[in-house]
């Protein structure tokens, strides 16, 4: 679920924070990696339209294609995630959506349980035929909550591209992940 709170979002409004749209994956994946030591999955992806401001959120709800692939070798991990959402329903007067994110990435976990992260989330906008490429950078330690694990991540964010009236520059991310063993 994303928190946000973002600058100079819209002319005249300096800043906003709430809720922003839900995006859910499903993989359905075999139990065991190939032969050569890939993980994969596929499944439907789900755009769910729970903003709590318009200008946080889309205000559409969409449906598509998701996949994942990867591989791990000793401390290393490296691979993509991939989908495509298209809307089916919402607010007439907003934007329809169709959107390709591709998102490679690799990381390095150590002995102790902290992982150094490297992805982008680039997303190519059919509608508006515009690319937004943020580049990450995480570091993020395992940690327990009583029994729970619980990944506390921070890291920067810089937009290699985006449209005109995108994001810019470099900015910051809190990443909170509860993990839920068998």
């Amino acid at each position: 679920m994303p928190v946000l709170w973002q600058n100079d979002i819209a002319p005249g409004v300096d800043g906003e924070s709430g809720l922003g749209d839900i995006t859910q994956s499903l993989f359905l994946s075999p139990s065991k990696p190939t032969s050569g030591g890939l993980i994969w999955g596929v499944g439907p992806v789900f755009l769910l339209p729970t903003a709590t401001d318009d200008l946080l959120g889309g205000e559409k709800w969409g449906a598509g294609p998701t996949g994942v692939a990867l591989t791990q070798r000793g401390p290393w991990t490296a691979g993509i995630l991939a989908n495509h959402i298209w809307s089916f329903a919402g607010d007439d007067n907003r934007q329809d959506v169709s959107t390709t994110l591709l998102q490679p990435f690799i990381s390095y976990v150590t002995k102790t349980k902290t992982t150094f992260a490297v992805n982008t989330e680039s997303t190519y906008d059919w509608e508006g035929q515009e690319w937004s490429v943020p580049i990450n950078a995480v570091v993020s330690q395992l940690l327990k909550v009583g029994k729970l694990p619980v990944q506390l991540g921070m890291g920067v964010r810089y937009w290699a591209d985006a449209p005109d009236d995108g994001p810019e520059g470099w900015g910051a991310r809190v990443v909170l992940t509860f993990l839920l063993p068998k």
